[in-house]
C-alpha cells in the first residue's frame, strides 16, 4: 500500500517560526514555535522533527518543502552581512552616498539617511567607459587589475559587487573584470551588475548590486545550513523559497541572487490571501497580516496582486511604492506590493515625552519577548495588552506549548497605567487602539491613498495576532466583511505551498520606439524566452508545462519611470507594436490620468516571467486542520471599548459549524485568536474559513 505524501511550508518570522504540513485530502498540521534567532535553521529542524513525530509521519512521505524567512531582510536591518567591495567606473565612486534627493520626513532637519552599506574606502575605481550607445568611449585598463586586487584583498572584503557605467547595454567591460576577480581571488564572491540586474539606474543598479552582494554569503550560508539539516532529517525533498514577487525558487538559484527573497515571508501571505480568494470567489480582498514585529497590508483584486519593480530595504517600515521613498536602500527587484508598519504582537508600549502612550516600532521579538511569555521582557507589548484585555487566554498559547505569566503582565501594565495616571484596563485599551491607528495607515496606503475605498472590501485577516485586531480594525476602516482562513496564525507557511515555480527574468531594451523594428524587438524576447525554457527545464517542466509571459517597461522619452505593460503574444509585428503603444497610453492613462499619445515612446527594458504548470492543483479542493488541539471550551471575561467589560463565550472553531454565533465571542484556536466584537457575526464556510459580518445595526 502507498504511503500518503506530504507537503511542508516553513515561514521564519522574528518572534515565532511557523510550520505547516498538508496532506493529499487537504488535511492540515501544524507547529508554532519561538525562532532562534543565533540560528535560525535550528528551530526548524526542531519544529519539523516534532511535527512529524507527532502525526507518524516519515522524511520519506515528505515530497515538498517550501520555505520563507526573514534571514536577508534581518540582515541588512541588523547591518551584518559580509564586509562587501564595489568596483565602479573611475568618477563614479560616491554614488552610493550621493543617492537620490529623497527623504520620507520632508521637514525633519536632523533626519539622515541611512550610511552606505559600502564605506568610501573599499570603494575602488577602474578606468573605463563606455557609452550610452554601448560604444566603447575608454578601453578598459587591465594593467591595473593587479593593483584593483590587491587593494580588494588588502581591504579584507569577502564579497564585491562591479557596477560600471552603462554595463546594461554593454556589459564586457564588467564581465573581464569579474572573470579576473574570480580567478584572481578565488575565496571573493563576485556580483556583476550585468548578471543581476542589467537595466538602467546607475544608483538604483548600484544599490541593488550592492545589496546583493552584501546578502550572498549570509544567505548561501543559512541556504547551506538548512539543507544540511533537512539531510539530517532524512528530508530528500528539493528546497524550494518563496521569492518576493509571489513565486517559489530551488535554494542553489536563491543563493547567487539574495535580493529576490527579501520579502518572501509577507508574500506568502499574499499569494496564499489571493489564490483563496479565486478559489472561493471571495471578491476583491484587503490582505492584513499582523505578526510579533510587524504589521502588512496589500490590496488584492478578484485574485490579484500588484507587483513594484523596485523596492526599499534597510530603512524605516514603508507604506507601500508610494511616493515617499528615500528611507532605505532601493532594490530592483519585482516586489508584491506591501505597505508595513512596525507594529505587531511583540510592539513595546511606553510613554512618550508628551505623556502619551507610544507603540513601537521596537519590539520585543523572541528574545526576551512580551512580558507574559516569562523569558525576561519587562516592557508591556500589544500582546500583553491584549492579554490583559481577556482577549487572549491567561494560561497558554499555541495550544498550551506557551505558558503565560498573566500576574508579570499585570505588574508591568500597573506601571504603565500609574506613569499614565490612568486605570490598568484604559492603559491596556490605550495601547490596542494606537497599535490599531498605526496598521490603520498600511491599510490605507494600499487602499484610500490610491484612490481605493477599503469599505468596498473583504479584510482577510492572517498571523498570529491578525484575527484578534481584525474587527477592531474594520470598524475603524468601515469594512463590514471580514474571513479569516483556517491555520490563519500560519498561514504565510500555508500560503507559499500555493505557489507556483516562477522565474523573473530581464533584458535591458533601452531604444526609442520609433527607432526600434519589429526584428530587434523580436529578438530580445526570443533570448528570454529561450532562457526561462531552459531554467524550467532543468527544474523537470516539460515544454507543455511552462507559461512563459513577456513584459515590456516602456514610458514617455524623457519621463524617469517607465510603466510595465503585459504583451498579449510573444510574436512582434507591425500590428503587435502598434497595440503595445495603446496599451501603453492606456495603462499611463489609468494609472495618472492622463495620457499624451503625440509624445514619442521609450523602450527601457523586456521581462519575462515564466512559471512552472504543477501536475496537480497546487491548493486543495477543502481544507480542515488535522491536529486541532484546544484547552477547552469556557467564558472569560473580555473589555470592548465603550461597550465595557462581556463574559464572553470562548470555542473553537469547528463548533461554529453548527450554525452562525453572534459576538461578543473569542474563536481560540492553536495558532491564533479570533476575537469578534459585539455587533458582529460569525459564521464558517465549507472550506472552514470564519466569515464575520457587521449587524447591519450595529454599522449604522
Amino acid at each position: 500500500m502507498t504511503q500518503p505524501t506530504y507537503r511542508l511550508g516553513v515561514d521564519i518570522g522574528g518572534t515565532f517560526t511557523d510550520i505547516v504540513m498538508i496532506g493529499e485530502t487537504g488535511e492540515v498540521f501544524s507547529k508554532k514555535l519561538l525562532s532562534t534567532p543565533r540560528d535560525y535553521s535550528e528551530a526548524i529542524e526542531n519544529g519539523c522533527r516534532e511535527l512529524m513525530a507527532e502525526i507518524g509521519v516519515s522524511a520519506a512521505q515528505i515530497r515538498e518543502f517550501v520555505h520563507a524567512t526573514t534571514v536577508a531582510t534581518n540582515t541588512i536591518i541588523e547591518r551584518k552581512g559580509a564586509r562587501v567591495a564595489l568596483v565602479t567606473t573611475e568618477g563614479f565612486r560616491d554614488v552610493l552616498e550621493i543617492a537620490r534627493f529623497r527623504t520620507p520626513k520632508l521637514y525633519d532637519i536632523d533626519y539622515r539617511k541611512p550610511d552606505p552599506l559600502v564605506p568610501r574606502d573599499r570603494r575602488f575605481e577602474v578606468g573605463e567607459r563606455i557609452g550610452a550607445d554601448g560604444a566603447v568611449v575608454t578601453p578598459l585598463d587591465e594593467g591595473g587589475f593587479e593593483a584593483l586586487a590587491q587593494a580588494i584583498e588588502a581591504s579584507q572584503a569577502e564579497s564585491v559587487a562591479i557596477t560600471l557605467i552603462n554595463a546594461h547595454v554593454n556589459a564586457e567591460h564588467e564581465q573581464r573584470i569579474a572573470r579576473f576577480l574570480r580567478q584572481r581571488l578565488p575565496e571573493l564572491v563576485v556580483t556583476a551588475s550585468s548578471d543581476l540586474v542589467p537595466q538602467i539606474g546607475e544608483y538604483e543598479r548600484t544599490s541593488t548590486t550592492v545589496v546583493n552582494a552584501y546578502l550572498r554569503p549570509i544567505v548561501t550560508r543559512y541556504v547551506e545550513s538548512l539543507q544540511r539539516r533537512l539531510e539530517a532529517i532524512g528530508i530528500g525533498a528539493p528546497l524550494m523559497i518563496m521569492q518576493s514577487s509571489g513565486g517559489i525558487a530551488p535554494g542553489h538559484l536563491v543563493k547567487d541572487q539574495p535580493i529576490t527573497i527579501i520579502e518572501s515571508g509577507p508574500a506568502a501571505g499574499v499569494l496564499g490571501g489571493a489564490r483563496l480568494a479565486s478559489h472561493l470567489g471571495l471578491g476583491d480582498l484587503l490582505v492584513f497580516d499582523m505578526g510579533g514585529t510587524t504589521a502588512k497590508a496589500t490590496l488584492a483584486d478578484n485574485g490579484t496582486y500588484s507587483v513594484s519593480p523596485e523596492t526599499e530595504v534597510g530603512g524605516e517600515p514603508v507604506l507601500g511604492t508610494r511616493m515617499i521613498r528615500g528611507a532605505g536602500y532601493p532594490v530592483q527587484v519585482p516586489t508584491i506590493d506591501i505597505a508595513e508598519v512596525g507594529a505587531g504582537g511583540g510592539s513595546l508600549a511606553s510613554v512618550d515625552s508628551a505623556g502619551g502612550i507610544r507603540v513601537g516600532p521596537r519590539s520585543a521579538g523572541s528574545e526576551p519577548g512580551p512580558v507574559a511569555y516569562g523569558r525576561g521582557g519587562t516592557q508591556p507589548t500589544v500582546t500583553d495588552a491584549n492579554l490583559m484585555l481577556g482577549y487572549l487566554n491567561p494560561q497558554a498559547l499555541v495550544g498550551g506549548d506557551l505558558e503565560l505569566d498573566h500576574e508579570g503582565t499585570r505588574r508591568a501594565f500597573e506601571r504603565l497605567a500609574s506613569e499614565l495616571s490612568v486605570a490598568e484596563t484604559e492603559a491596556a485599551y490605550g495601547v490596542h487602539l494606537i497599535a490599531n491607528a498605526t496598521m490603520l495607515r498600511a491599510l490605507r496606503g494600499v487602499s484610500s491613498e490610491k484612490g481605493r475605498d477599503p469599505s468596498q472590501f473583504t479584510l482577510m485577516a492572517i498571523g498570529g495576532n491578525g484575527p484578534v485586531h481584525a474587527c477592531s480594525l474594520a470598524e475603524s476602516a468601515a469594512v463590514e466583511r471580514i474571513v479569516i482562513p483556517p491555520v490563519a496564525g500560519l498561514y504565510s507557511a500555508l500560503g507559499m505551498l500555493f505557489a507556483d515555480v516562477e522565474h523573473q527574468l530581464l533584458h535591458a531594451f533601452y531604444r526609442r520606439r520609433d527607432e526600434t523594428g519589429a526584428a530587434e524587438l523580436q529578438a530580445a524576447i526570443d533570448e528570454l524566452l529561450s532562457r526561462g525554457a531552459a531554467l524550467l527545464s532543468r527544474q523537470g517542466f516539460a515544454a507543455d508545462k511552462q507559461e512563459l509571459r513577456i513584459e515590456i517597461d516602456i514610458k514617455y522619452a524623457g519621463q524617469t519611470s517607465p510603466l510595465t505593460v503585459p504583451l498579449a503574444s510573444a510574436c512582434i509585428d507591425a500590428a503587435a507594436l502598434a497595440k503595445l503603444d495603446d496599451d501603453f497610453h492606456a495603462l499611463h492613462a489609468e494609472t495618472f490620468g492622463y495620457a499624451s499619445p503625440n509624445e514619442p515612446l521609450q523602450f527601457v527594458a523586456v521581462k519575462a516571467v515564466c512559471h512552472g504548470i504543477p501536475e496537480h492543483p497546487r491548493m486543495p479542493e477543502r481544507c480542515r486542520r488535522g491536529n486541532e488541539r484546544s484547552l477547552g471550551a469556557s467564558v472569560r471575561r473580555a473589555y470592548f471599548g465603550d461597550a465595557g467589560w462581556h463574559d464572553t463565550p470562548v470555542i473553537t472553531r469547528t463548533e461554529l459549524a453548527e450554525g452562525p454565533r453572534q459576538g461578543p465571542l473569542i474563536v481560540e484556536e492553536y495558532d491564533t485568536t479570533c476575537v469578534i466584537r459585539p455587533g458582529w457575526v460569525a459564521s464558517l464556510d465549507s472550506w472552514n474559513c470564519l466569515h464575520a459580518t457587521r449587524r447591519q445595526e450595529a454599522a449604522q
